[in-house]
């Protein structure tokens, strides 16, 4: 390249100083000529205009100034260059050019099919590939996979991903191994972190403790990109014996995405376009322990949650797969039948009882739960028809029998309160749907205070399904996230706490609002406690023996406090007077319960001390936090 005549410039043909360039052919032409030499090229400082054509690439990944003067070529020839030319890799700063390049391509195609058709005709494939294969390191890897999920979206371009046979596979190992090769090549060795790794991660900015959060970040991300790419082989029905092995379906359920990638679909996502073939629900339902995730994520109350009810609707409408999952399938779905819609999925209760209409060679109990909601639409039509006196008759017998199941609940008959929040359940009219919350809520409570988990899910399901809107009854969300505590899900449990605090954030409920901001004490300790447990990195921390730094070896998720502390609230939770932080919902408009009474507060403060060992779960000294808020 020629000197550059700018006496501010040293750099010969330097590419921020043709971009300055005022005549527009003139620009062009420096810049097609820059594309066209750069790769053969050996100068130090080359990592300075690719990085600004990353920076470029990310703003305006639409024009397509650059993609007429070459851009694809220019990157595809470089990272075959930093593949084969290992001198020149490690010459300079040259190492962090194969990451840009590849970052570069997949920017540039995440919008515009036409641009992706043109990078295809580049020759970019080839290349992606074997970083993809890890012929570099897991950095590369990751915005591999990105930009090949990109090219892989388009008609245009799919056939061309594809016909390199390799992908699917190498896409699949990496979704499966992806958070071990991250947490083994980076995360557990902070002494023999790669430099520019951690500058990556972190731009130069921040210690050993931001490139670890930064590592859990991407390699949640490298997970999400290697999902979304196998996702767009799955709507072949060619691919689906590829993707259909049993230790690849069962991997799915857990791959959340991370909190960090809101948008991602995660494995939910790719099991919804595996459910919707049926050469793909067959071996979904014979996956083992399928159905149990399935059913847990369709309870949730995130944004995922449509896909996996569709999934239990499919496999139930499908008469090959139908017998192996209905009685499964059923109790979830008739907890959710009451939703009227969710997001943009209109009337998908009505769905729920049409397709649990249908459903043949049930149990008995599954026959029941669906005679019971049958039951429940039928009798919402004949209220519609009903006097309005004999609706308020209804009601206030519903109420009366509460204000007995209250007074139940305050004497310490647990059991018994129960039993009378199911009466007033059926006596309160299908349309009294702020008062069935409370009672589902209620019942919930007790139930986790009678030690049982799984009917306590499906209350306070019941509840947050009939909640308008859908999902967004703070207690009810708190009560579902310690019964899934005491079954050791951390994942759904943590989920719910979050969303409870931030429903306490936005409540006029003086026992829900946070004052001051602050979080309740017991929520920041369950989230803490469930954030450990969903660690991540926690099964590759496991296999692999923890973290190592200078001979030293420690396990991040364990040994920093106690365990036991988290099993119970402390007694600075509950008032001097043995009193929740949260009483009756406002909108119920009555009168709070005076207590737990003395004989029930002596016997939890008993418990809180014999249970402080345990490890089946969080105790009474959680839930009797919440016990007298809905009553």
């Amino acid at each position: 390249m020629e000197k550059a005549s700018s006496q501010e410039c040293p750099y010969p043909g330097c590419f921020f100083c043709v971009m300055k360039e005022g005549n527009p052919n003139k620009r062009r032409s420096c810049i097609l000529k820059f594309f066209r030499d750069l790769p053969s090229q050996d100068d130090d400082g080359q990592v300075l205009p690719i990085s600004g054509l990353w920076n470029t690439a990310m703003a305006h990944p639409n024009d397509p100034e650059f993609i007429d003067l070459g851009i694809f070529e220019c990157m595809s020839a470089l990272i075959w260059k930093g593949l084969k030319n290992r001198r020149w890799l490690s010459h300079d700063q040259n190492i962090y050019i194969p990451y840009y390049a590849a970052h570069i391509i997949g920017s540039y195609t995440m919008n515009m099919e036409e641009f992706a058709e043109r990078a295809v005709e580049a020759g970019v494939i080839p290349p992606l590939v074997e970083l993809l294969r890890g012929r570099l390191t897991w950095v590369e890897q990751r915005v591999a996979v990105r930009a090949l999920g990109h090219l892989a979206t388009y008609p245009s371009t799919f056939s061309s991903v594809a016909s390199h046979g390799e992908i699917l596979e190498l896409a699949i190992q990496l979704g499966m191994s992806s958070l071990e090769i991250v947490y083994s090549h980076f995360y557990q060795y902070p002494d023999r972190r790669l430099s520019y790794h951690c500058d990556l991660l972190t731009r130069g900015m921040g210690g050993v403790e931001m490139e670890s959060r930064k590592a859990e970040e991407w390699a949640s991300q490298l997970q999400c990109w290697s999902l979304q790419l196998i996702n767009c082989f799955a709507f072949k029905a060619e691919f689906l014996p590829a993707l259909c092995k049993p230790e690849f379906l069962v991997s799915l359920p857990v791959m959340w995405g991370g909190l960090v990638n809101e948008n991602s679909p995660a494995g939910i996502g790719l099991l919804r376009t595996i459910c919707q073939h049926k050469l793909g629900r067959g071996p979904v339902s014979s996956c083992s322990g399928m159905m149990e995730a399935l059913c847990n994520i369709a309870r949730s109350s995130d944004d995922w949650q449509y896909m996996a009810i569709e999934c239990l609707l499919w496999l139930l409408q499908d008469p090959n797969t139908s017998h192996k999952v209905v009685d499964k399938a059923v109790p979830t779905l008739v907890d959710l039948a009451e939703i009227t819609s969710l997001g943009d999925h209109k009337k998908l209760g009505d769905s729920i009882v049409s397709v649990l209409q249908e459903c043949d060679s049930v149990g008995s109990r599954s026959r029941e739960l669906i005679e019971e909601t049958v039951n429940a639409r039928q009798r919402l039509k004949w209220e519609k028809s009903m006097p309005k006196e004999d609706l308020h008759i209804k009601q206030a017998a519903a109420l009366v029998v509460k204000l007995e199941g209250n007074s139940l609940f305050s004497s310490g008959d647990i059991a018994g309160a129960a039993e009378k929040y199911s009466e007033a359940l059926s006596l309160c009219p299908m349309r009294s749907k702020k008062e069935r919350v409370v009672l589902y809520s209620n019942r919930a409570q007790c139930h986790l205070l009678l030690q049982q988990p799984l009917v306590a899910i499906s209350d306070a399901t019941r509840a947050l399904s009939l909640h308008n809107p859908v999902n967004r009854h703070a207690k009810s969300l708190w009560r579902r996230a310690q019964a899934y505590d005491m079954l050791g899900l951390a994942k759904e449990s943590l989920l719910d706490a979050i969303l409870f605090i931030n429903e306490c954030s936005q409540s006029n409920d003086p026992d829900l609002s946070m004052r001051q901001n602050k979080v309740p004490d017991y929520a920041e300790r369950l989230v803490k406690k469930q954030m450990r447990a969903a660690w991540l990195f926690k099964e590759a921390a496991l296999k692999h023996g923890g973290v190592h730094r200078k001979g030293e070896e420690r396990e991040v998720y364990g040994n920093e406090s106690d365990d036991s502390e988290w099993e119970t609230a402390s007694e600075s939770d509950i008032g001097d007077d043995g009193r929740d932080h949260m009483g009756l919902d406002e909108e119920e408009e009555e009168e709070e319960v005076e207590g737990h009474g003395e004989k029930w507060k002596n016997r939890e403060k008993s418990s809180d001390k014999t249970e402080k060992t345990s490890s089946k779960g969080m105790r009474h000294g959680y839930s009797i936090k919440l016990a007298e808020e809905d009553m």
